[in-house]
């Protein structure tokens, strides 16, 4: 009997606890359709996250605000201090930190590299509010995206934005995740121009501003590029909506998109998550406010759904496009379709086999097919899929996908369920259920824990007090997020994550929970294990 007990243990060790320790989260949303899910969360289940057996652990300090995604990968072997399971920080003081993901105890108290991209003796600093004039990032700028990792080489990828005595730069850096160490050839300045009269154009060519240019969305790694988007701060130009592409080995620039070559605005925001990106290496992202000429056969294309081929003659193909029959009230009053980023649906067998979600500031619900995304109708949006207008409220967020749900966080507004019918393609045509949680400014981009088709929890953060207080980490059942699970309030200060950050974006892996806030990183989980 011993030795059959002996041989089950060993079976469970052999085969189930290495697929367990191979649970990643490396880029923005956990994958590259955006959808927030991970899949294969099997500690955290509806049974033990509550107020007696679930909370804070402990919290790891940083020198700044962490507005990227905290990104997670097991058992990276650093030099000197053995294998760990290590989560990625980076902050807005142009640091990233690799921390013990599952302790705060003996060596594992500090942080197991930290590397700065600043020199202040030399003059390097972050950007100050006051140098880009505006006060949405505050106190500085430093690294505001979400990094993203290549787990087959174990390098980690990130934009940082620096004021080197008196000028500026974005540099792209390809750091080894064993040591923080720069790879060959990091880091690299950012650097581009197109043909165009748009703003701020010298002689018929727009030139990228480092300044001017903020870069908000994650970065996007796929077929060995390195993808990166681009918009501004407060909206203060000249500026316009970017998108490069990078070799990830050889960091060459090999394509570059401008939004509005011939005109003016158009960012790339998504409120910080990044571009997302199919099996076919094609591209979508939303645009925001600003020229659109998309109708009369022009190249600008403000307030529209993008879809990017894989780049030729180091450019990027615009494939197909969507753009609302109300682009121009939209950019009239400060709606835009990009507050939002898109969401990619599972491939389905219905009629329309592969689909997209994407809702703007002005809440409503766009399903489009991502073969024939309908380009631009005067009249009505009854080229795309499904067209629900003012649906919701706006979504300065990132809807989430689960099991044939769609889980929209709007601001101002409750955290909303839609389903999807797999057979007629369609949402429902308003929400299932809806958490019992008001949400303010800006509303919660919500994440997926789940062993596949069972024990989801759908994670959201309110950051509503975002400058003044702190924020509050949610859990409700995914299958109907009326019932609220667990949140941080429950236990008085006890459960605690700092203070709130806007946009931020809980990141769960391997039983633990890990929220970014005011100078540190807070992790939760089961208590007493």
């Amino acid at each position: 009997m011993k030795s059959f007990v002996w041989k089950v243990l060993a079976f469970f060790v052999a085969f189930f606890l290495p697929a367990y320790a191979q649970v990643s989260v490396t880029t923005s949303r956990n994958d590259n359709s955006r959808d927030g899910q991970n899949l294969s969360e099997t500690i955290l289940t509806p049974t033990n996250v509550n107020a007696t057996s679930f909370g804070k652990l402990f919290a790891h300090a940083v020198d700044g605000y962490v507005y990227a995604q905290p990104l997670y990968v097991p058992n990276v072997t650093i030099p000197g201090l053995g294998t760990h399971n290590v989560v990625y920080v980076a902050t807005e003081h142009d640091s990233v930190y690799a921390f013990d993901a599952d302790s705060k105890t003996g060596l594992n108290s500090s942080p197991l590299w930290h590397r700065s991209f600043i020199h202040p003796k030399r003059g390097i600093t972050t950007v100050s509010s006051s140098d880009v004039s505006c006060t949405d990032l505050v106190p500085e700028i430093g690294i505001t995206s979400t990094p993203v990792i290549d787990t087959a080489t174990g390098t980690m990828y990130i934009i940082a934005k620096t004021k080197e005595n008196g000028n500026f730069f974005q540099r792209l850096h390809a750091l080894d995740i064993t040591t923080g160490a720069e790879r060959s050839g990091s880091p690299v300045v950012i650097r581009a121009h197109v043909r165009g009269n748009g703003d701020g154009n010298v002689n018929g060519v727009v030139y990228f501003d480092p300044l001017t240019e903020g870069q908000r969305p994650g970065l996007l790694l796929q077929n060995g590029s390195v993808i990166i988007g681009w918009a501004s701060h407060c909206d203060n130009g000249p500026y316009h909506g970017w998108v490069m592409s990078y070799d990830e080995t050889t960091l060459k620039q090999t394509a570059i998109w401008n939004s509005t070559p011939n005109g003016g605005d158009g960012g790339v925001w998504q409120s910080g998550t990044g571009l997302a990106a199919d099996s076919a290496f094609n591209i979508f992202l939303a645009t925001g406010n600003g020229t659109y000429d998309g109708k009369k056969g022009g190249d600008d294309f403000s307030d529209t759904v993008a879809k990017l081929a894989p780049p030729v003659g180091n450019r990027f193909r615009l494939a197909d496009w969507f753009t609302p029959y109300n682009q121009l009230d939209l950019s009239n009053n400060d709606t835009d379709v990009g507050s939002g980023g898109v969401l990619l649906l599972p491939d389905q067998s219905g009629p329309h086999q592969h689909l997209l979600v994407q809702v703007g500031k002005e809440g409503s619900i766009y399903l489009i097919d991502r073969d024939q995304m309908g380009h631009f109708n005067p009249n009505n949006n009854n080229q795309i899929v499904q067209d629900m207008e003012n649906a919701i409220a706006g979504l300065w967020a990132t809807p989430a996908w689960w099991n044939n749900n769609v889980y929209f966080g709007g601001s101002g507004d409750n955290l909303r369920q839609y389903t999807f019918d797999p057979t007629t393609g369609l949402l429902s045509n308003g929400a299932v259920s809806v958490s019992p949680t008001y949400f303010g400014f800006p509303g919660p981009t919500p994440s997926i824990s789940a062993n596949g088709t069972s024990d989801a929890i759908v994670w959201a953060l309110q950051t509503d007090d975002y400058g003044t207080g702190s924020a509050t980490l949610h859990a409700y059942d995914a299958t109907n997020i009326g019932t609220e699970f667990y949140n941080s309030t429950q236990s008085g200060s006890r459960d605690d994550p700092g203070g709130a950050v806007k946009f931020t974006v809980p990141t769960v892996a391997s039983g633990k929970v890990y929220v970014p806030a005011v100078q540190r990183l807070t992790v939760y989980g089961l208590l007493g294990k």
